[in-house]
C-alpha cells in the first residue's frame, strides 16, 4: 500500500484528561461544522424572504457546501497528506469562522453562496482528517468510546445546533444565528490549538489507494446505499421547515420545538444504530432506510396535524440518526487496511449526496409541491432498503482488495 511511515503520536505520554480534552475539541469541531452546514434548514424561510428568493433557490445554501465538500474531501486530503493534521484542522475551523461571519454580513444572496462554498471546503477537509483521529489521541482501549464521542457531534448538531440557531433567528434575526456560529467556531479553534498534540501524518493516502477501494464490492455497495439514503433524507429534510409552516401550519416557536424533538430522537438513533451495526451492518442500514421511508411517506397524510407531524419526526429522527454511523462502519469494514482513505470516500459520497438531495428536492418543491417531495424521498429510501438487502443476500466480500504498491 502507498504509505509513508512517520512516528505515531505517543498517547502513552499524554494524561487521560489531555486525551479526553483533545477528543472533545475534535467533537466540538465537527459539531460546529455540522451545525453550520445544516443551519439554513431551520432558517430557510426568513433567509429566502430577506433576499426575495424562492424556497428551492434558498435550498442552494445546502447544495453548495455539499458539492464543494465532495470535491474537497479527496483533493484536500491528497494535497495536504504530509502536513501536520493539527494545523490543518485549525486552518479549516478558522475558515469556518470566516464563512459564518461573511454570511451574517451578506448584503446579497450571491455573497451567502460564496460563504457556503467556504463551508464546503471546511466540511470536506475537517471530516476527512478529524473523523479518524481518535486512535491517535487516546490509548487503544479507549478508541471505541472516543470514536463514538466524535460521531455524537452529528446528531447533536440537529439536537442543539439547528433548534438553537432557529430560536436565535426567531428572536434576533437569522444573521445573529450565523454570528453566534462564528463566535463558537473561534472558540473551537482556540481549544484545538490548546489540546491537540502535534499530529504528523502516519499514512499518506495516494490516488492509487482510492482507486483500489472503489474496485471493492463492499465499497461500491456502501456507496450505493449511502447515496440513496442520504438523497432521500436531505431531499426532504432540507424543506421540512416550509412543510411544517405551510402544511402543518405550525408557528415559528413550534417548529423550533419540533426540530429539537427530532434531534433528540436522532441522538437515540445514533446509539441504537451503533449498537446494531457492529453485529448486523447491512440490516442496520436497511432498518434506518425503512424508517426514513415510512416517516416521509406518511408525513403528507398524517403531518397535517401537529401530533401526527411530531410523531413522524420522532420516527424520522430515529432512522436518520443511525445513518452516519452505519455508513462509516460499512466503509471502514470494506477497507480495514486504509482507514483514512475509507473516511475520504465516506465524506465525499455523503456530502455529494447532500448537495444532490437538496438540489433535487428544491426542483420538486418549485415544480410540484412540498407533499410531493416527501413522497419522492420515501420512494428513494425504499430503494436503499432493497439495495442493502440485495447486498446482504448476495453475501459478497465485505473488504476491498489491498491497493497495489507505489508506482
Amino acid at each position: 500500500m502507498s504509505t509513508t511511515a512517520t512516528p505515531r503520536t505517543d498517547v502513552t505520554s499524554r494524561t487521560p484528561l489531555r486525551g479526553r480534552l483533545a477528543v472533545l475539541s475534535v467533537m466540538l469541531g465537527i459539531f460546529a461544522v455540522v451545525t453550520t452546514e445544516i443551519l439554513p434548514i431551520g432558517l430557510l424561510t426568513p433567509i429566502g424572504a430577506d433576499f426575495a428568493v424562492a424556497d428551492g433557490t434558498a435550498g442552494l445554501m445546502m447544495t453548495m457546501p455539499g458539492l464543494l465538500a465532495a470535491f474537497a474531501a479527496p483533493v484536500v486530503t491528497l494535497a495536504t497528506a504530509r502536513a501536520d493534521r493539527r494545523l490543518m484542522l485549525a486552518a479549516f475551523v478558522l475558515l469556518l469562522a470566516l464563512a459564518n461571519f461573511l454570511t451574517a454580513a451578506a448584503t446579497a444572496y450571491w455573497v451567502v453562496l460564496v460563504a457556503r462554498v467556504l463551508v464546503g471546503v471546511t466540511i470536506g477537509g475537517f471530516w476527512s482528517i478529524g473523523a479518524g483521529l481518535a486512535g491517535r489521541l487516546v490509548p487503544a482501549p479507549s478508541v471505541g468510546r472516543a470514536t463514538a464521542v466524535v460521531f455524537a457531534a452529528v446528531p447533536l448538531g440537529s439536537v442543539l445546533g439547528v433548534p438553537a440557531g432557529t430560536l436565535i433567528g426567531d428572536l434576533a434575526g437569522w444573521r445573529t444565528a450565523f454570528v453566534t456560529m462564528g463566535v463558537l467556531s473561534t472558540g473551537v479553534l482556540a481549544l484545538l490549538l490548546l489540546t491537540l498534540p502535534a499530529l504528523p501524518p502516519v499514512r499518506v493516502t495516494r490516488p492509487a489507494v482510492l482507486r483500489a477501494l472503489l474496485r471493492g464490492p463492499g465499497t461500491r455497495a456502501a456507496l450505493l446505499v449511502t447515496f440513496l439514503v442520504v438523497l432521500a433524507h436531505f431531499g426532504t429534510y432540507t424543506y421540512v421547515t416550509p412543510f411544517l409552516r405551510e402544511v402543518t401550519h405550525a408557528g415559528p416557536g413550534l417548529v423550533t420545538g419540533f426540530l429539537l424533538v427530532y434531534g433528540a430522537a436522532g441522538v437515540a438513533g445514533n446509539f441504537l444504530g451503533g449498537a446494531l451495526v457492529t453485529r448486523h451492518p447491512h440490516a442496520a442500514f436497511g432498518v434506518a432506510g425503512a424508517t426514513i421511508a415510512a416517516a416521509t411517506a406518511l408525513l403528507p397524510v398524517l403531518g397535517r396535524s401537529e401530533a401526527g407531524a411530531l410523531a413522524l419526526l420522532v420516527l424520522w429522527g430515529l432512522g436518520y440518526g443511525a445513518v452516519p454511523v452505519c455508513s462509516q462502519t460499512w466503509f471502514a469494514r470494506a477497507a480495514p487496511h486504509a482507514p483514512e482513505a475509507a473516511t475520504v470516500l465516506f465524506t465525499a459520497s455523503f456530502q455529494a449526496t447532500i448537495a444532490a438531495g437538496a438540489l433535487a428536492g428544491g426542483h420538486v418543491v418549485d415544480h410540484a409541491s412540498l407533499r410531493a417531495v416527501m413522497w419522492c424521498g420515501a420512494a428513494t429510501a425504499a430503494l436503499a432498503v432493497l439495495a442493502a438487502r440485495a447486498h446482504s443476500v448476495r453475501k459478497g466480500p465485505t473488504t476491498a482488495a489491498p491497493p497495489s504498491s507505489d508506482r
